[in-house]
C-alpha cells in the first residue's frame, strides 16, 4: 500500500489540512486498507498527556524560613484570605497592616525556630515525604503533586505543571474535617488557577475524609502505639482530649459543617479504641482574636484536668502533619500549663499521622477511590487532525467498503 503513487503526499495533507476532498479521494482509494494504517501508523497527538491522572495535595503553608521577614510575608497571605479572616477590608486590614504584621512576625519567628528541624519545616517535610510515598504507592500512571495554600510551593505554579502532563487532576485538601476556612479555601486557589488556563483538565476535588475507615485506623495506631510506650490511659485514670483546630462560632451558625465532622471523627476513632464513656472528649485550640470560637478551649481544659487527672494524653487528629500549631502550641505549651497545675501528671503528646505508613495507606485508598469514580468536570479538548481520521475509521468499521 505504502509503494503507491502519491500515498505519502496524500498522508501529509491530511494531517497538515484534513481537506475534505482529499478526505474523500483517499476513502475511495483505499478504504479497505483504513482499519490497517490505523492500526499500524502512529498519529502524534499533541496534546496527548503523560499521566493517565495527578494529584495534588495541598496543606495550609509554612514561612520559607524561621525569620522575620519570611514569618511576615507567609502571615500577610495567610491573614489576608478572605476564607480566614471574615471581616470587611476597611475594618480588616488596618488591624493587620497595622498591628499584626508590625508585632507578630518577630514573635513567632521564634516559635517557628524552636520546631525548625534540619531538613525545614516540619510540615513541609512530612507533606513531602507522603507525596513521595503515594507516588511509589500509585506507580508511574499517577502523578503526586504537592503544595501548599500559602508559601511555597505555590498552588497556582504546582498545579499549572501538573494539569500540563495530565488529562485530568484529583486535589485532595490534607483536612479531614471540611471547613472554609482549609478545604474550600485550597480549591477557591485551584479554581481561580484554571479560570486563567487556555487548557483546562478534567478536576475533581476530595471535600473531607473525616470518616473514612482507614483514615480512623490510621489515627488509632497512633494511640495504640502510644499505649504501648506508656500504657493505656483510662487503666490510671487519665483523658484523652482530641483536640482540633478551631473556627469562629459562627462558622458553625452559618452552616459550616466542621463542628459536627469534628466530633464525628472524635466518636469513630473512641469506637474503634473501645474507649469507655468518660475517658475521652474533644476541644477546640488555636484561638485567635477576641471572637467567640468553638468551644470547649483546649488550653483551659487541660489546665482543669490538670487539678483532676493524674494523666492527660492529648491527640489532634484535624492536623494531617506535625506543625507549629501541635508540636509547639500543645507539646510545648499545653504541657507547661498542665504541669504547673500537676508538676507529678503525666502529659504526653500523641504525634500527627505524618508520613506514617497507615496514613499514606489511608491516602492511598481514598485517592484509588476518588480517582476510579465518576463526578469529574469534564473540560473537552480538540484534536482536529486526528479528529478527521478518527471519523473516517469509525464509520469504515461498522460498514462496508462502499459505505
Amino acid at each position: 500500500l505504502t509503494s503507491r503513487p502519491n500515498f505519502w503526499r496524500e498522508v501529509f495533507c491530511i494531517r497538515k489540512t484534513a481537506r475534505q476532498d482529499v478526505l474523500k479521494q483517499w476513502r475511495r482509494k483505499y478504504g479497505r486498507y483504513l482499519i490497517e494504517i490505523s492500526l499500524t501508523m502512529n498519529f502524534p497527538d499533541p496534546l496527548s498527556p503523560q499521566y493517565k491522572a495527578g494529584v495534588l495535595l495541598i496543606n495550609t503553608g509554612s514561612p520559607d524560613t524561621p525569620d522575620a521577614a519570611s514569618v511576615r510575608r507567609y502571615l500577610a497571605e495567610f491573614l489576608s484570605d478572605e476564607r480566614v479572616i471574615e471581616l470587611p477590608k476597611w475594618k480588616w486590614w488596618p488591624i493587620l497592616h497595622g498591628i499584626i504584621l508590625t508585632v507578630r512576625p518577630a514573635k513567632s519567628a521564634q516559635r517557628y525556630k524552636g520546631v525548625w528541624t534540619k531538613d525545614g519545616s516540619p510540615l513541609i517535610v512530612h507533606t513531602r515525604n507522603t507525596a513521595e510515598k503515594l507516588q511509589a504507592a500509585l506507580g508511574a500512571d499517577v502523578k503526586i503533586e504537592w503544595a501548599m495554600r500559602y508559601g511555597n510551593p505555590n498552588v497556582k505554579k504546582v498545579f499549572k505543571s501538573l494539569a500540563a502532563s495530565c488529562e485530568k487532576v484529583l486535589v485532595m485538601p490534607m483536612f479531614a474535617q471540611y471547613a472554609a476556612q482549609t478545604s474550600a479555601a485550597c480549591v477557591d486557589e485551584v479554581l481561580s488557577t484554571m479560570l486563567k488556563m487556555r487548557s483546562q483538565p478534567s478536576l475533581r476535588t476530595v471535600r473531607d475524609y473525616h470518616l473514612e475507615p482507614a483514615y480512623i485506623d490510621a489515627l488509632a495506631a497512633q494511640v495504640k502505639a502510644s499505649w504501648e510506650q506508656f500504657g493505656r490511659h483510662d487503666e490510671v485514670g487519665g483523658m484523652l482530649v482530641m483536640s482540633f483546630h478551631g473556627i469562629p462560632k459562627k462558622s458553625s451558625e452559618l452552616g459550616d459543617v466542621y463542628e459536627r465532622q469534628c466530633k464525628e471523627t472524635a466518636a469513630a476513632l473512641a469506637e474503634r479504641l473501645e474507649l469507655r464513656e468518660g475517658s475521652w472528649m474533644v476541644a477546640f485550640q488555636s484561638r485567635f482574636g477576641r471572637e467567640e470560637w468553638l468551644t470547649p478551649y483546649t488550653l483551659p481544659t487541660v489546665q482543669r484536668l490538670g487539678k483532676t487527672c493524674s494523666r492527660v494524653d492529648v491527640i489532634c487528629p484535624g492536623f494531617a502533619a506535625d506543625c507549629l500549631e501541635t508540636l509547639e502550641e500543645i507539646g510545648d505549651e499545653l504541657r507547661c500549663a498542665y504541669q504547673l497545675e500537676n508538676p507529678d501528671g503525666a502529659f504526653h503528646y500523641i504525634p500527627a499521622l505524618n508520613d506514617s505508613d497507615k496514613a499514606v495507606a489511608a491516602y492511598e485508598t481514598i485517592i484509588r477511590r476518588e480517582l476510579g469514580g465518576g463526578g469529574w468536570l469534564e473540560i473537552h479538548r480538540t484534536r482536529p487532525h486526528i479528529k478527521a481520521i478518527s471519523s473516517v475509521d469509525c464509520r469504515l468499521k461498522g460498514g462496508s467498503e462502499q459505505d
